[in-house]
């Protein structure tokens, strides 16, 4: 277990950490979150050893492990990718050396018993830290991140810097430390490569700490979150969804202890007051004074960034929006990046495209932003459809010599011309900012313009390729909030599947060449593909529709009514299990948080029954949590394929996005 005690930290007579203390526990798997610049990134630098602090102490066991992804690139370094990679295990490269060196020796005197004993010797250990298994593993895991074989001899120098940390995080995890930092690790990743290493990292044996915008990630993985905020930190036992109610309802409880507080503190002031130039009340005066010198001081949060305005559009468009037919394109004659994919839009659509880079999601939004052309088929836009891009290269059309402010105003919807200043606040950008000259922004702050340039300027059709990337976590919501009143049409290409969930009611997946796509939101189209392998999805897509029944025997309904009871009875005791499982882990997580606090406290070192006690409490908890879990998972899986197997129950989704997408008038 490695242990933070006390840490102070101080850049320029700004305190980013005031008092840390915090017990990494074997196993723990903890997301690090708060606002951009409040010292996370510089806590992981101390605990790395990297950075000292001004005061507290770092303690942890001996030969403890740690593997540190940093959020800034990695230099490129010499050699290839694989060996890039297996470079990280220095124990095994060292032993391979030695064997070499005696099988040299060998070769000279093949019957030397103490070579041969030696060599015996160093093999076996070899084979006991895996070092036959090493390359193989090594592969495995630059694959799942999304590395072409073909690309494992080749130089590292030649990746570009994201590619680059691929290989370093693969490097990392092949060492298997005992402690895996991770800061901002999901922003080299595309949707694929998020998912194999999020089902990697479940079965990490070390503990992991994360730095992650990316919600979903953090509700995959994390069990426990710690904000730092202020300098201090503060603790929630659960994960993300966990932390969104929490942390409301405790600042609610702060404020009312705020309040109770001052209006105390107002009555004891008013008696010293009325009482201070009386003789007879000067003991009890005195005595006043010292129960307000004793008083707990409590500081109530800044307010959290709120967005005030409904995100609407000025004109309609027709009830076509998009109409794609056998579309196809190619940047060279006889190489093309997809061909004949179509795709219907409507009105009020929210649609986000996934699949895995190079597929062409990027390209196709182009195309429709009309920054490329097509070589077959046709992409035609409704009749009023105004398209709003935003992609990471649409900086380079800010004009670079105007300021923030004057940049986004120059193409902003009449409706929204007061509320530039209020959309730029949200987006990191405030104060005397807004007046500074775009070229002398960071890539991150032109991108933010440009995305809040969008936002504000007067089109039905947004087309967004990672919209959510340099924004924090605020920002992040206020983004989704936005775009959850707005009441035109939506396109989205993003990694941040909490943002498609909130947002998305189709999913269009890039595969093989084609498109297939998906109703409902990510979750839901997890959910589809986990339950139909691919060529299921697509046959069942091109099968003919089934004919229309027939009347029916009293049999049959007797027998249809007698499987629906059933189907029913189970559903119920379903329900009744996962609520049942939830009650039992967010009881057991309370308690293993309440666990790690008291096991964190000097005291408790003190006790060595008591210490033990905790712990064998610790470890149970640590065995029997999981097992809830997967009951859980199980559990709803089941219930879950009982909804989707139901009668109707693809009819009924088809029905209603009929109505969404055709129903009323045609403008």
């Amino acid at each position: 277990m490695l242990q933070i005690r006390d840490i102070h930290y101080a850049i320029g007579g700004r305190r980013l950490l005031t008092g840390v203390s915090w017990a990494v526990q074997p196993g723990g798997r903890t997301a690090l979150i708060g606002p951009n610049g409040t010292g996370k990134t510089t806590l992981f630098k101390i605990v790395i050893g990297e950075l000292a602090p001004d005061r507290g102490e770092i303690v942890k066991p001996r030969d403890y492990r740690i593997g540190y992804l940093p959020q800034e690139e990695v230099a490129a370094g010499k050699g290839s990718v694989l060996a890039t990679v297996l470079a990280g295990r220095e124990e095994l490269l060292d032993l391979e050396e030695k064997i070499s060196l005696l099988h040299r020796s060998l070769d000279k005197s093949p019957e030397n018993p103490e070579l041969l004993k030696q060599v015996g010797n160093l093999e076996q250990e070899y084979e006991a830290l895996g070092g036959y298994r090493v390359e193989t593993t090594a592969k495995s895991i630059l694959s799942g991140l999304g590395i072409d074989p073909a690309d494992f001899t080749r130089p590292l120098a030649e990746l570009s810097g994201g590619w680059r940390m691929r290989v370093y995080l693969a490097r990392l995890l092949i060492q298997e430390p005992d402690l895996l930092l991770l800061d901002e690790p999901t922003n080299h990743f595309d949707l694929p490569s998020l998912e194999w290493l999020e089902q990697y990292l479940a079965g990490f044996s070390g503990s992991i700490v994360l730095v992650s915008h990316d919600r979903y990630f953090i509700d995959r993985l994390a069990r426990e979150v710690h904000e730092l905020e202020r300098g201090t930190l503060d603790r929630y036992a659960g994960n993300y969804h966990f932390y969104e109610v929490e942390k409301p309802r405790r600042l609610e409880l702060l404020r009312k202890k705020y309040e109770e507080n001052e209006a105390e503190r107002r009555r004891q002031e008013r008696f010293i007051s009325r009482n201070r130039a009386r003789n007879d009340r000067a003991a009890q005066v005195q005595s006043r004074i010292r129960q307000l010198e004793k008083m707990e001081k409590i500081e109530l949060p800044p307010p959290p960034r709120t967005i005030d305005f409904q995100l609407s559009v000025e004109v309609k468009s027709y009830k076509d929006v998009l109409v794609m037919e056998n579309l196809g394109f190619g940047y060279e004659e006889n190489r093309w990046v997809f061909r004949n994919l179509n795709l219907h839009i409507y009105r009020g659509d929210r649609v986000c495209l996934v699949g895995p880079n190079g597929e062409g999601k990027t390209t196709l939004t182009r195309l429709i932003a009309g920054e490329r052309e097509p070589r077959s088929g046709s992409l035609r836009l409704g009749k009023r459809t105004a398209v709003g891009y935003y992609a990471q290269h649409q900086v380079e059309a800010l004009d670079l010599e105007k300021t923030v402010y004057d940049e986004v105003a120059s193409t902003v919807a009449e409706r929204h011309a007061t509320r530039i200043r209020t959309i730029l606040g949200l987006f990191q950008l405030s104060g005397d900012d807004v007046f500074k000259p775009v070229k002398v922004l960071s890539g991150g702050e032109k991108a933010r313009v440009s995305l809040a340039k969008m936002l504000l300027s007067p089109v039905n059709f947004l087309v967004m390729d990672e919209p959510t990337n340099h924004l924090d976590l605020a920002s992040r919501e206020a983004l989704e909030q936005a775009l959850t009143g707005f009441d035109g049409t939506l396109l989205l290409i993003s990694h941040d599947r909490y943002f498609l969930d909130k947002i998305v009611n189709r999913v269009v997946e890039f595969r093989n060449g084609k498109l297939h796509e998906y109703v409902g939101n990510y979750t839901d189209y997890l959910a589809a593909r986990a339950a139909r392998p691919p060529q299921e999805e697509a046959e069942s897509r091109a099968a003919p529709a089934p004919p229309p029944p027939g009347k029916k025997t009293r049999e049959q309904k007797r027998i249809e009514a007698e499987a629906r009871q059933a189907v029913s009875k189970r559903r119920t005791w379903l329900r009744d299990e996962i609520n049942h499982l939830e009650e039992k882990i967010h009881s057991m997580e309370t308690r293993r948080a309440e666990l790690v606090d008291l096991m964190a406290r000097p005291e408790t070192y003190q006790d060595g029954k008591l210490f033990v006690s905790l712990q064998k409490e610790y470890t149970t908890l640590e065995r029997e949590l999981p097992e809830h879990e997967q009951r859980w998972e199980k559990a709803h899986l089941e219930l879950e394929e009982i909804f989707r197997s139901l009668p109707g129950h693809r009819e009924k989704e088809s029905g209603e996005k009929g109505r969404k997408n055709h129903g009323g008038e045609n403008i």
